[in-house]
């Protein structure tokens, strides 16, 4: 918000202009504090100042595509860009962009390259910032993407140590976690540490930035000056600093305002004024006051769409969330999943797009905690991993055993064509469920049981469905995928005990 976080964003510039202190500038804080905000402000006002600003968001529901890798190439372009005298070096390194290797990467695409600059002043450097580094490598409760998580901490390490890198700034954004601590120590990184809860303290900075934006945020709910100052007296303070809890409590009055801000008073004071000011405390007065009179098939609904939205790999979209079980009402498709979003509104996007997106990492956080299991018991099935992969798994085979997965999916008039050249009108025949089915119907299928699935839709899809399904990854630029889908879909049990499938291992095995 213009005119918010003024103090921080000099302190950060000021740390950019040194040249005698650390090339690693660490913001760090609690979730929902502002940290991609002041990243998004910090790289506006240094483009305002034509500094050449090379940046990267990592995002744990994009970790399919968002991934470390990705990361080293975009900051490896924004380079080549900058520099006409990278780019010969890095094209002849081109042949190793296939690797996987973090480590490689880094130094083929990033290390080698900067060490023959020397002569640039330190104003016109590029800064490199990343942002929502504790989002690398996927989902909190999915361990796979953990490796990689680590050698990319290690290449930020070396970023920090190695001589002709100390010259280039890098800015990273997080949460203090354990392993990003011991990565930037004091010692080797400048820390800015962004206040809440006791830190932040009536009438500083913090407080008035949160107080700005409440202000201008209730005066859209017509209510008088003299309310909206009493409200700004009791939400300010139990914000804590915390940009997110500002925000969803704003949402959540925007609707019922007086009734809702009785709720969150009340609240307040049965749960004795202290745990309120945690943001856990205010997504669970929402959510109950949403859900608190849902009926059984409600909340099964309910369960089954904020289940898919945590362990989805992407997000979905209506169409597919209303396959879901439980949420498709005979007659009226969307009418369940309205319930859902309206009694969601204040924690989820409200984009043009239809696809429902929790607003902040926090919110699943709070879903996946103890303290979501302890204080609505009714929707702990939200936390049922394997039965949203089930349910995901389902959902992913039978849209794959349909007509929507067929020949010639596009009508293109020849087989000889590359995906590239391929129009978007053209790919827009694969629908939202298809795309995702193709390329994640095994990481689903793995977290069954063999019993818990159709055998007879895995079936079809393997012997009815191949070449169908490799036409479409090969439309939407990802045949190189195919192998590691059908490996991985060697993980299910189903196919250890189904004699059936030695002609799906055969096929499996030629394309390993």
């Amino acid at each position: 918000m213009e005119g918010t976080r003024l103090h921080i964003l000099q302190q950060i510039e000021t740390e950019i202009e040194r040249t005698d202190s650390h090339n690693v500038i660490w913001i760090r804080g609690s979730p929902g504090v502002g940290k991609s905000a002041l990243a998004a402000s910090l790289i506006t006002r240094l483009k305002g100042r034509n500094r050449n600003v090379i940046w990267f968001r990592f995002d744990r529901t994009q970790s399919t595509t968002i991934t470390t890798e990705a990361l080293w190439r975009v900051v490896a372009c924004g380079l080549a860009y900058r520099y006409p005298s990278l780019r010969q070096k890095l094209a002849r390194g081109s042949r190793e962009l296939s690797s996987s290797n973090i480590n490689h990467l880094f130094k083929t695409l990033i290390e080698e390259p900067l060490s023959t600059l020397h002569h640039d002043p330190h104003e016109e450097l590029p800064v490199i910032v990343i942002d929502a580094l504790d989002e690398c490598g996927g989902l909190r409760h999915d361990s796979t993407g953990r490796k990689d998580y680590d050698a990319l901490l290690y290449t930020l390490r070396r970023w920090a140590q190695q001589d002709h890198l100390k010259k280039f700034k890098l800015i990273i954004t997080s949460r203090p976690e354990d392993h990003i601590i011991q990565t930037f120590p004091d010692s080797i990184s400048t820390h800015v540490n962004i206040p809440s809860g006791k830190d932040v303290n009536p009438g500083d900075s913090t407080s008035n930035d949160i107080r700005a934006f409440l202000k201008s945020r209730l005066q859209n709910t017509n209510m008088g000056v003299a309310w909206v100052n009493k409200a700004l007296d009791f939400l300010v303070p139990s914000a804590a600093g915390m940009f997110i809890w500002a925000a969803t409590a704003a949402d959540f009055l925007q609707e019922n305002t007086a009734i809702h801000f009785r709720i969150l008073k009340t609240r307040k004071q049965e749960d004795n004024a202290e745990r309120f000011k945690d943001l856990y405390s205010l997504y669970w007065t929402v959510i109950e006051t949403s859900f608190q009179k849902a009926s059984n098939q409600e909340i099964k609904a309910i369960i089954s769409v904020m289940g898919a939205m945590i362990f989805a790999k992407q997000p979905l979209d209506n169409n597919a969330l209303i396959m879901l079980p439980g949420v498709r009402i005979p007659g009226s498709d969307l009418d369940m999943l309205k319930f859902i979003q309206k009694g969601l509104v204040s924690v989820i996007d409200s984009g043009p797009d239809p696809i429902l997106r929790f607003h902040h990492r926090s919110f699943e956080d709070f879903l996946l905690s103890s303290f979501f299991r302890q204080h609505l018991p009714y929707l702990s099935g939200v936390q049922d991993r394997k039965l949203h992969e089930r349910q995901l798994a389902v959902l992913c085979l039978n849209a794959m055993v349909s007509w929507k997965l067929h020949f010639n999916m596009c009508n293109l008039k020849s087989s000889n064509i590359k995906s590239a050249d391929i129009s978007d009108a053209d790919k827009s025949a694969i629908s939202p469920l298809i795309s995702y089915s193709s390329q994640f119907w095994a990481d689903h299928l793995v977290h069954t049981q063999c019993e818990e699935v159709s055998m007879k839709a895995v079936k079809l899809v393997m012997h009815e469905k191949l070449l169908f399904w490799i036409e479409v990854m090969s439309i939407l630029g990802k045949a190189h995928e195919v192998s590691a889908i059908l490996k991985r879909a060697l993980e299910w049990p189903g196919l250890a005990v189904c004699p059936e499938f030695i002609s799906y291992n055969t096929i499996l095995r030629l394309a390993g």
